[in-house]
């Protein structure tokens, strides 16, 4: 189950990093972004898809889709491109604490 929830945890970094990776294709013009896109779908899914084996499916997609959503927002700010507020460090703080919480509520 531990196994389970770091590939879950891994998948959904790799998650963000598609999503990111998406944003700069430019119509699948750009083969850098376009291949790191590829790997990091395939990574992700993949990922999901043996965490499902253990974990319940509306726990894992939740966990899933908020590392990955946290994950595109931080490198967002990071580089520049996504504003950063007060407000919504805040948001994302609640939102890593209530990933935590489905993993502390799952069934082991």
């Amino acid at each position: 189950m531990k196994m389970a929830w770091a590939v879950l945890i891994i998948s959904g970094l790799m998650e963000g990093v598609w999503a990111t990776a998406l944003g700069r294709i430019d119509g699948f013009h750009k083969i850098v972004p376009l291949a790191v896109f590829i790997v990091g779908l395939v990574l992700s899914m993949s990922g999901l898809a043996y965490a499902m084996k253990s974990i319940s499916v509306g726990t894992a997609y939740a966990v899933w889709t908020g590392i990955g959503a946290v994950t595109t927002v931080v490198v967002g700010i990071i580089n520049g491109t996504e504003s950063v507020s007060m407000i919504k460090i805040i948001l994302l703080i609640v939102l890593v604490s209530c990933i935590v919480g489905l993993k502390l509520v799952s069934k082991a």
